[in-house]
This record gives C-alpha cells, structure tokens and sequence, in this order.
C-alpha cells in the first residue's frame, strides 16, 4: 500500500443524524456516530474488506462470479489504498482509492482524457464503494468521503473519477461530482461516470466535513474577525527558514514591507513591531501623552470603549462623546462637543467598530480634524485590507499583521504622517515610538517569518486590492439581501456599515450560542463568544477572508433552518 502514513490518525464523526434503524437497537445517529474512520493497514481489515468487496459486488450487484470462499478481491487490490469505517473491529464501510493508470474508467471509456477538465495534472480514481446496511441512511458516506479526501489533498490530487451507481445520483451530485459521459455498465448494474475537482470538493468539504484540515484551507469556513484563512502562499512564506532580525536581507525585506503598507493606505511612515492590536493602540496612546492640551475620544461601540480604556491606563486628559451601540458618529455633536472645550488639541475614534459593524466616516473626522487643526488618531485595524483606507492627513493609526491583511496574526502596526523623536524620559522603549523610527523600524527582534508572511499578503492584497474591496462589498450587500428575506436585520444601517463586519442581534426566543455552536458544527465559524455579544444575543459574520458565493449561500442555508426554528437557550 503505498502512502498509507499520510492518515494515520483515525477521525470520528460526532453528532450526525441518521434514518433508517441498524439490527443492532441503536439510531443509526449512534451507529454512525460510532465509528471510526481511517487508512487500512491490518491484515485482519484486508480480510474483511475482501469479504465486504465480495457481499457487495457479488451477491447485491452481481458484477462478478460467486465462489465458496465468499472473498473478492479486487484486481487493482495491490495498487489501492482503502479508506475504511470500523465499528469496534467490524468493518461497516470502506472506499478505495487509486492514482495508478489505467483507471478502470479508461477500459469503458477509452477517450477518458477528452471528458475531464483541462489542466489536471494529478488525477484519481475511486472505486468500491461498499457499506453494510444497517449504515445505510447516516452519513457514513460523509465520513468515508472526507477521510478519502483528507488523504488525496495531502497527496496532491486535484481531481477524482468515479463511476456511481445509478441509485445514488442524487446523492454524489449533492456532494459536488458531475456526471460526464454516458452510462457504463451491463444488466443491473450501471454506472455515471462522475467527477470531482480539488476545488469543488474544497466547498463541498467546508460544509459537509469540517472535520477535515489540510494545509491549503479544507475545513471550517472563518466567517470569524480573525483568525481568517490564510492564503498556501502567505504559510509558505510563514514556513521558511528564520533568519536574523539584523541580516541585510531581512532588513531589505522589512523596509520593501514598510514601504507596501504606506502604499496602501497612503501614509508617510509605518513602524512595525511585535505584538497585537492592543500594543498599536498602546503606542498611539503613550503618543498622545506627548501632545499639549486635551483629547476628544469618540466611543460608539466596544472598540472605542476600549480606546478609552488605553486612555485611562496612559493617564490621557481627555473627554468622552459616547453613542449608542450601533448608531454612527453625529457630526453636530462633535462639533459641540469640541465647541464646549477649546483646551482639546487631539481626537481618537475607531474607524471600523468591529464590535457593531459600524464604518465611522473617516472623511468626516479628518475634515472636523483638519478644520480646527487637531491631531487625529484612529483605529483601523479591522478597516485595513477589507475596505479602502486613505490616512492622508492623520497623525497616528492602528493596524495588524492578521485580519484584513490575511497575513498571520502577531505584528503591530502604526502608521504616522510626522516624524517622531523620541522620548525616553517620558516612555518605555517599547512603547517610544520614536524609538522604532530612529532605528529604521527595528530596534528590537522581529520574527522574519511574520514579517515574510505579512510581506507577501501585502503583496497579495495590492496586486488585486480593488477586486477585494468590490467582492467583499458584494458579498455584504448579498448577505444583508439574504439576512432581510430570513426577517433578520443587521445592527448597522446599510448607509452606516462596514462590508466586511455584519453583526446581527437575535430576537430573544433565538439562542446566539446555540446558532453559533450548531454553525461550527456544520463547518462554519461565526463570532457570538465575546463578552460584548454573548450579553446582547448577537453574532457576526466577518467577510475578512476569501469566500466564494456557494460558501456564503450554504451558510445562509443552515442560518436560515437556525432561524426557522427558533433555536431556544
């Protein structure tokens, strides 16, 4: 058997639903719930795959003669890799699987090539579907069919052929193959040539089988503000060799990294360094300790209640103009606000409040700022790489190496349009920004693998950042559309929101954790876990990622079922 180490670790289904009613008195949830499935690799489990090979193809679907022994085994069987659901011991199902031409399609179809996409260059083919009956009606299929495709994406397949009996159409087309060619077979037993490329079964595996991980992104779809999927190339870069933070090539690479992210959101000078959202706004904030006077800080949402959280803890002079979760900056209050106090000098808001969806005007404050020659710190880090950003004439702004940007999270980010001394009197050096600038940006280690993998999704972003936005844009406007037709209605108005941040309050007689746990187990991540939401009865569904609309529609779909039933608590 060759690549029988690729699964070696067994995968149990959890919590599926079954129909029909095993001889054993279990549901046929609990029988299938039961089993295990991994690669056969015990002589005990060949033998029994001879005899299920023999009971199916033999006796049920009379392809092949009977003998005494009661044993077939299969004519590829030395080339074959079986797939196989166990009971305890039993065996209950099995697949095999085979990479080696000629397939046995090739000998029914001698003009095989000629039906398949163009550009495969790593076909398969599955053969010998075979369960036992009382399995019949769960997902053992399912089971099978995402530990068949966990091995072949690890094994670099990119497409499968199958010849499904006619009895299950329904079924194969529903877990995304398509049929090809005519019918093949003799008697009572005929057969669709079928097939099922990599990414199609990408799709099918996200929403059917999310227990499946691969290192190109099978598996649960991140619907989540981060972490969001990340692209094969960004883990390459991630995955490459370490190297000092004080190499020449490293240096050269961080500055070319420095230099993409100014491009992007048209600032003047971005320091990068170690550490999370939280540090970004940390250094902003013992920034604006340095500044004279007073500071506005606007708060519409968890976000900017954290802004005046850093404030506090930095020991800012600043005053509050608090808005309702939700509701968007009022221009007229601000302008009162800064009206009622001459002493202020500095305004701080978030751009995109990740907590409500809501999109703060940027060009809004930046007019107010510029007006009234105030300094205009922002937190953008989840508007950044979702939406456009123009930090022209803002004095500091946040981001981060994860969420929009799509590179791994770990790195923050300050953008600036000034040049910053330092003040070592006044700061620590981690949080002297200045410190950073006078250093070419790395006075401290830098992990070169975060940085490479944040350059490349830079790179990635920037070569495609207006068919980005456009998408995630459409994408929002889509699932609001889908979200109204379901008689939900997204906390933000769609005047007011950001694209890439829906959240969506709950009537009460609907659980959000129940909605939220029941999409994880069908393979989709919402966010409903933080304090913020889980004391509203909210969830969120984040667009930072990549999706496409066949993904976006099969969450809809269990939403909507979710949603029917008025999942209680």
């Amino acid at each position: 058997m060759d690549g029988v180490s690729a699964l070696t670790k067994s995968t149990t289904m959890h919590g599926v639903e079954g129909q029909s009613v095993p001889t054993t008195g279990q549901s046929s949830a609990q029988a299938a719930a039961a089993l295990t499935y991994k690669i056969a690799t015990e002589a005990w489990e060949f033998e029994q795959i001879h005899r299920l090979n023999y009971k199916t193809f033999v006796e049920e679907i009379p392809q092949h003669q009977r003998n005494e022994q009661g044993v077939l085994v299969d004519k590829y069987h030395h080339e074959n890799t079986y797939v196989i659901a166990l009971e305890g011991e039993r065996l209950v199902g099995m697949m095999a699987l085979r990479s080696a031409r000629p397939f046995s399609l090739d000998s029914k179809l001698p003009d095989l090539e000629s039906y398949l996409p163009a550009g495969v260059k790593k076909p398969a083919e599955v053969r010998l579907l075979a369960t036992e009956k009382e399995v019949r009606g769960t997902r053992l299929f399912v089971g099978l069919l995402g530990a068949c495709g966990e091995y072949l994406a690890k094994s670099g397949v990119d497409l499968v052929v199958i010849s499904g009996t006619t009895r299950q159409l329904k079924l194969y087309r529903h877990m995304g193959f398509e049929p090809f060619a005519h019918l093949v077979g003799t008697g009572g037993a005929m057969f669709q040539p079928m097939y099922i490329t990599r990414d199609r079964f990408k799709e099918t595996a996200r929403a059917l089988m999310p227990h499946i991980q691969t290192d190109d992104g099978f598996g649960s779809v991140s619907f989540l503000p981060g972490p969001v999927d990340i692209s094969p190339e960004v883990r390459r870069a991630l995955a490459s060799s370490a190297i000092s933070h004080r190499a020449d090539s490293f240096l050269a690479d961080f500055q070319q990294t420095r230099a993409a992210l100014g491009r992007l959101v048209n600032a003047k000078h971005v320091q990068v360094m170690t550490g999370s959202g939280t540090l970004a706004n940390d250094v902003i904030a013992a920034q604006l300790s340095l500044l004279p006077g007073r500071g506005l800080i606007l708060s519409n949402g968890e976000f900017g209640e954290r802004l005046l959280d850093h404030a506090k803890r930095m020991g800012l002079n600043h005053a509050a103009l608090r808005r309702a979760y939700g509701s968007p900056h009022d221009p007229v209050l601000i302008e009162e606000a800064l009206n009622a106090d001459p002493s202020i000098t500095w305004v701080w808001a978030v751009h995109c409040e990740t907590s409500t969806g809501v999109l703060n005007d940027l060009e809004l404050l930046k007019s107010i700022a510029a007006r009234r020659d105030l300094k205009l710190a922002l937190d953008c880090i989840s508007s950044i790489g979702t939406t456009p950003v123009d930090l022209a004439g803002v004095h500091l702004a946040s981001g981060i190496s994860g969420k929009g940007l799509r590179g791994f999270p770990g790195l923050a980010i300050v953008f600036h349009n000034h040049d910053v001394p330092t003040a070592p009197d006044r700061l620590s050096r981690y949080l002297d920004l200045g410190n950073y600038a006078k250093n070419d940006g790395v006075p401290f280690t830098v992990c070169s693998n975060l940085l490479y993998a944040l350059k490349t999704a830079v790179a990635q972003l920037t070569a495609h950042a207006a068919e980005r936005f456009e998408a995630i844009a459409g994408h929002a406007k889509y699932i609001r559309a889908r979200l109204t037709e379901m008689g939900l209605v997204a906390l933000a108005s769609p005047e007011h929101a950001a694209p890439a941040v829906i959240t969506l309050p709950l009537p009460r007689e609907i659980n959000a954790i129940k909605v939220g746990d029941r999409l994880a187990d069908a393979g989709f991540l919402l966010s409903y876990k933080s304090d913020y939401l889980l004391q509203r009865n909210w969830v969120q569904i984040c667009l930072m990622g990549s999706y496409s609309r066949e993904t976006i529609d099969n969450m809809l779909a269990v939403l909507r079922k979710l949603a029917g039933r008025k999942t209680r608590g």
